[in-house]
């Protein structure tokens, strides 16, 4: 660790927000850089992740994970270099990916450590995405909830965010013809002409739901839910018999927002009924220890061949992590949000 540094930024949960998280959500503190004990090691920051599942987190509420405590440093996904070690099979100058949260420096003893990251590795910021959480949530949502047959129709919101962009093409190699919803002509015409996908609709367009119908002419077989609201209004009527929903996200509700206005069980229990439809809802933490090793081989073979592709929206400090996290919720991202810290 270099001398010069004797400060350590974090930010932390400085009150539980009751619609979108804002300027009065975190608070950055400055303290003194931590020294590793017996069985831990430093680590030092260099990208951190943001991702829908934080909105969660800060509710205090019962969830599949627990809320971030009030004045806590708040959670989060990082690549991290080993500054210091006492810990067995880590030493100084080791790069991981683990969850040292939203600060410069963390004390860890391992347990939150999901890999040691390859030698030299070309893209480290790649394993808070396409290598990481948000990809492998695409390539086990599809693969083994979605389970994909060449010739079916595929649709996904948030078409070029982290996890869409991954699954839409995977997709389109399972021989699926492939529809994206996103938000805006810019993030369409990427995923068509970058992408690779069959077709895109924006979203915010006055006759969404009739566009999404003409580009899914023989229905939809596969939907990945990301998103919910008035945009599974519109997926919902198009579904084929037997179609398949994997369930990830619910990025419309998480501010607390429409869950006070339409009812849409009534609709979705008869077409759960009627369409036969399976929905299964995961949680992708639960799956690392069986499915992850055989995510990162194939998903490594496909960014060497350049049959996937990647974009990751970029920011530049950990301070600017709040707004980020904002605008992500609001859908103002474009592509996989990474915060480059150091």
């Amino acid at each position: 660790m270099s001398q010069s540094v004797t400060s350590n930024r974090r930010l932390v949960l400085a009150q539980r927000p009751p619609g979108a998280p804002d300027a009065s959500t975190f608070r950055l503190e400055t303290a003194a850089v931590p020294s590793p004990g017996p069985g831990q090691m430093l680590l030092r920051t260099l990208w951190l992740s943001l991702d829908p599942y934080m909105r969660g987190r800060l509710n205090d509420g019962p969830s599949y994970a627990d809320p971030v405590a009030l004045n806590e440093v708040m959670c989060g996904g990082t690549v991290s270099v080993v500054e210091a070690s006492q810990l067995s099979g880590y030493a100084v100058g080791d790069v991981v990916h683990s969850y040292a949260g939203w600060q410069d420096y963390a004390i860890t003893d391992g347990s939150d450590v999901i890999l040691k990251l390859p030698n030299g590795a070309a893209h480290p910021s790649y394993y808070l995405g396409v290598l990481g959480m948000p990809g492998f949530t695409a390539w086990h949502g599809l693969i083994n909830i979605g389970k994909p047959v060449a010739g079916e129709t595929f649709v996904t919101a948030g078409a070029t965010g982290a996890v869409g962009q991954i699954s839409g093409q995977l997709a389109k190699a399972a021989g699926c013809r492939v529809v994206g919803i996103a938000g805006g002509r810019a993030k369409c015409d990427y995923a068509v002409k970058e992408l690779g996908f069959d077709a895109c609709v924006d979203h915010s367009a006055p006759d969404f739901a009739a566009q999404l119908a003409a580009a899914c002419p023989n229905g939809i077989d596969v939907y990945f839910e990301n998103v919910g609201g008035t945009v599974w209004d519109a997926v919902m009527p198009l579904f084929n018999v037997n179609a398949r929903v994997p369930v990830c996200g619910l990025i419309a509700h998480y501010n607390g927002e429409g869950f006070g206005g339409a009812d849409r069980l009534p609709g979705t229990m008869f077409a759960v009924l009627v369409k036969r439809l399976e929905l299964k809802g995961f949680i992708i933490f639960d799956q690392y220890a069986a499915h992850y090793g055989n995510f990162l081989v194939e998903m490594g073979k496909r960014l060497a061949d350049g049959s996937v592709k990647v974009r990751e929206d970029l920011i530049d400090d950990l301070e600017g992590a709040p707004a980020a996290l904002t605008g992500l919720l609001a859908g103002k991202n474009f592509g996989k949000l990474v915060v480059k810290v150091a």
